[in-house]
């Protein structure tokens, strides 16, 4: 039996709407789990077949690190000024320019990577690609994983364009 508290719970922890809230716990047999995990499969879903379409809105987010010895920009991009306008939207695009100060990686993805003659075969992904990496917050979730998260809830694809990262006397 699926109580509405249960609903309420389930969505406060995934941010999904009431009734795919209700569906997955339903597909689940009750499992507030089961339930999560098939929303997130569902939210990956959704933002595989975002991920084609134009995102030209979006802002540039700043952190600067306790004391300004550190600082990044961050350019993420949405479909629409209304999602960039969303809380959701400007948590996240504060969250990955943490990320880049806190980091420092060199590529916004994989792809992005020299390749051929140009590449240096000592660079692990891992380290040195901002979506890669494991998330500062949560290391069991990768930068890539809350973009998706954010992509179900906001039900818009979202680019992390670019990023700069700078330090004190560090060329």
């Amino acid at each position: 039996m699926v109580t509405t508290d249960m609903i309420k719970d389930l969505r406060e922890r995934t941010g999904a709407g009431i009734m795919d809230c209700k569906r997955a716990l339903q597909q689940a047999d009750g499992d507030l789990e089961g339930a999560a995990a098939i929303l997130y499969e569902q939210g990956y879903q959704k933002a595989e077949k975002k991920a084609e379409r134009e995102a030209r809105d979006g802002l540039v987010e700043v952190y600067i690190h306790t004391g300004g010895r550190i600082g990044a920009l961050v350019e993420l991009n949405c479909e629409s000024d209304f999602v960039a306008r969303t809380e959701d939207f400007k948590c996240l695009a504060h969250d990955i320019a943490m990320q880049v100060a806190a980091t420092d990686p060199q590529y916004v993805c994989v792809d992005d990577m020299p390749q051929g003659d140009e590449a240096d075969g000592e660079l692990d992904p891992v380290e040195v690609c901002l979506l890669s990496q494991p998330f500062i917050k949560d290391p069991q979730r990768t930068i890539q994983d809350i973009i998706t998260e954010t992509v179900a809830k906001v039900r818009e694809n979202i680019k992390v364009r670019r990023f700069a990262r700078f330090e004190l006397g560090k060329d």
